[in-house]
């Protein structure tokens, strides 16, 4: 209800400013008629108004903080999972930990995720806080949930009992609360997760941090927020961006809470609903949870549709917490930002939009009011926009970063937020089927094929929007009548939107839209604007761009007093503009774009009256504009010029000009200007850029591309940042300095295939954070002596001379003269990264053993590799990647603290241990082609953390540890050409981690022991000559999903028992695998999807007794695969009966086989493929086989790879 009479007082005061700013006015109130009526209506008005005022003082009712309506949803401040499976956010939790277990120099870190409400963000905190290496990092961890009230001394007093569990006297004041929290900390390493944080003020958090700051160091702060502000206040660390969930995990969620399964394989008769439910929930585990919850009861097809349909408002509250969760980031708005969300129900879902064009809107609509000596309105719509986007409301797409969309969900809560003031027609293609539109309608948009739903709009009908949005770029979709159905009755239109439109002219009518303020007729057929369009006063945006097919614009444009916006594109028959257009005094942003006809620069009488407030100029793509460039623009902030190569630009001469892009244009005429940013690209001709006038601002930012004349050039070092590329005649790069310098700004400077620029980088660059510099040959890179770097990439220069740096990645590749890496400079910072590549002259490597990730790659000459450690240091180094076939010496068992070993081309190598320890931080070890490893470790142990371990090609490896701890947190065992490994450690079967095991070419492997553990999803056997059996219990193995035996020729019977009756994936293939799969009871196999039988001898499949088949398969089957028969002739159908649900069949290498029965294929078949059988091949030709009449229905049938067209 407060949106609608927000608008309704909105609409009311918009029309009657409009009236008073009428030049007829004063010839009204001179008339002795003056309506009296009307008075004694305002003054009506007023006095409700005022009674309104008077009982709100009465009632003593206050003002809610930014206008919001307060509605607290009670969440729990619990660590227990809400529920018993979760999907999808494993690498989050694995992201989030990882950064909460990092060694930190700050006392305190605050880490936010954030994501708009129903993505899992508080599910995803209680993950991470269960962890168990998080439990154990921490001394003592806290949770408390702090909602919308951001009371200190509540929180303060929660935060407290949390980490205390004792209850707190209610008499104590915020002091002593904060000093018992301050001992209780003291020294400690915490973990505190704030959940749903909503309050911005720096000044609340500030006071509830100050005990915070007791704690030890690396103590860590977690805080889940719906708000990017909120994170920005409170974060010391970037957000945490919590993205939607997958497809597949959705369905997950879904199919978890309406069915209690996994997927849909146990209910086909709802599968065709699967996409269904991946485009309502939209990534959102909330929705998935709730729809499914909804649909648990019942499996009627009706009832599914419905609810899938239906939108979230819909659906009641007490059944639904979506509309209750989204509609509390609504009500948290303030009003100004309610009205525009709610003005954003006008785009479809999946509509892309733009920001720039977004705010146009708003300031049609009277949402942005400019206030006198403030921001313009473009900024405060710009403020508005920025606003939804850090709440959530809006999200960046994900094909194009400059346009955005809204979440489903969000796009529903809108078109509740608008209410019956906003009407969104989609899609309705009804021939001669008419639509009513409300007379309460206030703003309208549709999509394609108006005149098929609206011939006329009603008489009571008044819009201020009516907005065409063409999708996918589909134009002239309709061809209604303008004339006829707008404009007569539409006569307080304040947006106007045609694009797309199938239409040849505007009627002169449209002068009569006297509050009309933002009209877009892009993508038309319109070819000549009538000069009434000079009449609207009130234009505050024209946009005509697209294919259209203008040849000129109205002579009196100047009239368009209010004009702040003009985009003019594709207009190929325009060759000269009205030269009133430069007396647009309100214009601020001006674009012209592939315009290819037009020739000369607007004409202006007087020097310095063109374009008084112009703040934005944009020319793209004009080739045949010529002429210089006018550089008397006063108030113009931006400037880009691309792809006009008859254009001379003249550098503004002014001083508030912020960006200047010159891209491609013929010459760059100096100019005296002072810039935050410079852009120049692809400017043949210029070559020097050398003076003063491009030095002189303390933030400049230059970035120069492709000017291959450029040879010298001379810039101030107080700017910023500096990017170089592919200015090949480039000599020389000179830093000058002020006398009452002392030092350079730059920060990122980036230098890359320059080939001829020489003489040393400087090095006295005290802010400098990251430097990278490519290709580079003559260039001699001095590592800059200070202590903020934190990333330095140098590759393929001439020589790279030592200093004194901290850096937290070093990237050093193709310097072949660099020969060591042994200055304690490269060694003392605590989580350095370092990557070394083709430095073919290294000898030695010398470094601190607190580095996170040290990858050496190709330095043939290397021969040695040092770990130096601090007195009474820990080092906490997480990933060493070694690749060198001379390296021989590895540390004197000062070794990091790793998380990641990976270890290849060692031939030395023996045990790994006795060089490296293996710590008990190491998640992963990776260990390839070393051909002398003969076992891990000397102690015969595995650290209990580690989570992946992959042994290749270790051929004297017999044996990986004697038993592993049940506490291993191991979930992938890979192991590779380990010939003479025997068996695998014992205690396997109890690991409660392990999901995946992979054995590969292990000759002498025996056993995989008694037992497995009943959690594995997935075991492949390869090649395992000697394997003599499957462990007993692989019948019991019920989180089993994919097996594959193969080649494994001692394997001479399976279980008893068989397989577990959930496996979804079978692949057998082997002579003695394939005689025995009648044995298996196949038809249990419920779940079984997939199945692949290889290497057959037999001529008949399957063997059948009595005219009886031997095996039966289970109905759930939708893949099956026959490869490598060479002597079958014979595949009975009856191993295909009652298979309904089979899609696909593949049979390969066959050469005897001949032909099919048509009872082979189900109607539920939708692709058969045939490779590598000759015989069936030539009878199954397309018009021309003996079965081809059998198998032309099937959807898709390829033979050898080819499709056969039907």
């Amino acid at each position: 209800m407060s949106i609608v009479l927000e608008a309704a007082l909105s609409a009311f005061f918009d029309v009657l400013f409009d009236k008073l700013s009428s030049p007829d006015l004063l010839r009204i109130f001179r008339q002795e008629n003056f309506d009296v009526s009307m008075r004694s209506k305002i003054e009506g008005i007023h006095r409700r108004l005022q009674e309104i005022v008077t009982q709100k003082e009465r009632l003593k009712l206050q003002d809610c903080a930014g206008g919001r309506t307060k509605t607290t949803i009670s969440r729990p401040a619990t660590t227990s999972l809400a529920e018993s499976h979760t999907y999808g956010r494993d690498e989050d939790k694995k992201e989030i930990v990882k950064l909460l277990l990092e060694s930190s120099d700050a006392q305190l870190s605050v880490i936010p995720i954030v994501g708009m409400g129903g993505l899992g963000k508080t599910t995803l905190a209680q993950l991470v806080y269960k962890d168990d290496a998080v439990s154990r990092y921490f001394d003592l961890k806290a949770w408390v949930c702090v909602s919308e009230d951001f009371d200190i001394l509540r929180l303060t007093k929660e935060i407290l009992y949390s980490f205390r569990s004792e209850s707190c006297d209610d008499n104590n004041t915020l002091n002593s609360l904060q000093e018992k929290l301050q001992i209780t900390l003291s020294g400690k390493k915490f973990l505190l997760i704030l959940d749903d944080v909503w309050c911005e003020k720096y000044d609340y958090w500030t006071d509830l941090r100050k005990p915070l700051e007791s704690g030890a160091l690396g103590s860590k702060i977690v805080v889940t927020t719906r708000n990017f502000g909120v994170a920005s206040t409170m974060g010391t660390t970037p957000p945490y961006k919590l993205e939607e969930l997958s497809c597949d995990a959705c369905l997950h969620v879904f199919t978890h809470h309406a069915l209690d399964a996994t997927d849909f394989s146990k209910y086909p008769e709802l599968e065709e609903f699967r996409q269904k439910v991946v485009n309502r929930c939209n990534g959102s585990p909330l929705a998935a949870k709730v729809l499914g919850g909804l649909l648990r009861t019942t499996r009627n097809r009706y009832e599914w549709e419905h609810v899938l349909n239906s939108k979230i408002f819909d659906i009641p509250e007490e059944k639904s917490s979506i509309f209750s969760v989204l509609k509390l980031s609504y009500n948290y708005l303030p009003s100004h930002l309610k009205r525009c969300f709610a003005y954003c129900s006008l785009f479809p879902k999946d509509n892309e939009f733009d920001e720039k064009n977004l705010v146009l809107l708003w300031m049609a609509e009277g949402l942005v009011q400019e206030t006198k000596g403030k921001k313009p309105m473009e900024e405060l719509g710009g403020d508005y926009f920025r606003d939804l986007l850090n709440r959530s409301f809006f999200q960046q797409s994900s094909s194009n970063e400059s346009l955005f969309v809204m979440h489903d969900l969000m796009n529903d809560l809108a078109m509740w937020a608008a209410g019956d003031l906003c009407c969104r027609l989609e899609d309705q293609l009804g021939g001669s089927k008419q639509s009513e539109i409300s007379t309460k309608v206030r703003h309208f948009s549709y999509i394609e094929y108006l005149n098929d739903c609206i011939q006329k709009f009603d008489e009571d009908v008044h819009l201020r929007t009516f907005l065409s949005l063409p999708l996918y770029n589909r134009y002239g979709f309709s061809n209604f009548d303008v004339k006829y159905c707008l404009f007569p009755q539409l006569r307080c239109l304040r947006v106007l939107s045609l694009s797309g439109t199938e239409i040849f002219e505007l009627p002169s009518s449209i002068g009569d839209l006297k509050h009309l303020r933002y009209l877009n007729i892009s993508y038309t057929e319109i070819r000549i604007l009538p000069e009434s369009i000079s009449s609207l006063y009130n234009l505050q945006t024209l946009i005509l761009t697209g294919r259209n097919s203008l040849t000129k614009l109205p002579e009196k444009i100047e009239n368009l007093v209010n004009l702040r916006y003009l985009n003019i594109s594709n207009a190929n028959s325009i060759r000269e503009m009205p030269a009133r257009i430069a007396k647009l005094k309100s214009l601020r942003t001006l674009c012209f774009e592939d315009m290819v006809e037009w020739q000369d620069w607007i004409p202006c009488s007087v020097e310095g009256e063109e374009f008084p407030c112009l703040r934005e100029l944009s020319i793209y793509n004009c080739p045949r504009l010529k002429g210089e460039f006018p550089h008397h623009l006063p108030s113009l902030k931006k400037l880009s010029i691309d792809a006009c190569e008859q254009l001379v630009v003249s550098i503004p001469s002014h001083s508030v000009l912020q960006e200047l892009i010159i891209l491609g244009c013929k010459e760059v005429v100096h100019g005296s200007v002072k810039v935050e940013k410079l852009i120049i690209k692809n400017c043949e001709k210029l070559t020097s850029l050398c003076e003063d006038e491009l030095m002189s601002f303390v933030t400049l930012e230059i970035e120069i591309k492709s000017c291959q004349s450029l040879v010298n050039i001379k810039l101030k070092s107080t700017l910023r940042t500096l990017t170089i590329e592919d200015c090949n005649a480039l000599e020389s790069l000179q830093f000058v300095m002020d006398e009452c310098e002392e030092f350079s700004c730059l920060r990122e400077p980036s230098i890359s295939n320059c080939p001829r620029l020489e003489r040393e980088f400087p090095h006295h660059l005290p802010l400098l954070k990251k430097l990278s510099i490519f290709a580079c040959e003559q260039l001699v890179v001095s590592i800059p002596s200070h202590s903020v770097l934190q990333e330095l990439i140098i590759l393929e220069c001439k020589e790279v001379v030592h200093g004194f740096v901290k850096v937290e990645k070093l990237i050093i590749k193709f310097c072949e003269k660099l020969t060591s890496l042994c200055e304690d400079g490269l060694m003392s910072f605590a989580t350095l990264e370092i990557e070394i590549q083709s430095c073919q002259s290294l000898v030695n490597i010398k470094l601190k053993s607190t580095l996170r990730t040290l990858t050496i790659e190709d330095c043939s000459a290397l021969e040695s590799l040092q770990f130096v450690m601090d007195e009474g240091g820990a080092s906490s180094t997480s990933s060493l990647l070694m690749n060198e076939e001379n390296l021989s010496c590895i540390g004197n068992n000062n070794a990091p603290l790793l998380e990641h070993l990976e270890i290849s081309d060692c031939p030395s190598l023996k045990c790994v241990s006795t060089i490296v320890d293996l710590t008990a931080m190491l998640e992963r070890l990776d260990i390839t082609r070393c051909p002398n490893l003969t076992s891990l470790s000397s102690k015969d142990t595995l650290p209990t953390t580690l989570k992946v371990l992959t042994l290749s090609d270790c051929p004297k490896l017999k044996s990986i540890v004697d038993k592993l701890d049940k506490d291993t947190l191991l979930e992938d065992l890979i192991i590779y050409s380990c010939e003479k490994l025997r068996c695998l450690p014992r205690g396997l079967h109890e690991l409660c981690h392990l999901k995946k095991i992979v054995i590969y070419r292990c000759n002498s492997l025996i056993s995989l022991g008694d037992l497995l553990p009943t959690n594995l999803r997935s075991l492949e056997i390869e090649y395992c000559e000697k394997l003599e059996a499957l462990p007993n219990n692989i019948h019991n193995l019920n989180f089993l999903q994919d097996l594959l035996i193969r080649d494994c020729p001692s394997i001479v019977s399976f279980p008893e028992e068989g397989f577990p009756t959930d496996l979804r994936k079978l692949r057998l293939i082997g002579a003695n695998l394939c005689k025995q799969v009648f044995e298996l009871g196949l038809h249990r196999l419920t779940s079984l999807t997939s199945l692949e039988i290889r290497n057959g001898i037999m001529d008949s499949f399957p063997e059948e007794e009595d005219g009886k088949t031997m095996l039966m398969l289970p109905t759930s089957l939708t893949t099956l695969r026959f490869y490598n028969f060479p002597n079958l002739l014979f595949l009975s159908w009856k191993f295909f009966q009652n298979l309904s649900a089979l899609e696909q069949i593949s049979i390969r290498e066959c050469p005897k086989l001949a032909s099919l029965s048509e009872k082979c294929f189900p109607p539920s078949l939708q692709q058969l493929e045939i490779r590598d059988c000759p015989v069936l091949k030539q009878n199954c030709e397309k018009d021309k086989g003996i079965m081809w009449s059998k198998i032309a229905n099937i959807p898709s049938v390829k033979i050898d790879g080819w499709e056969q067209q039907k």
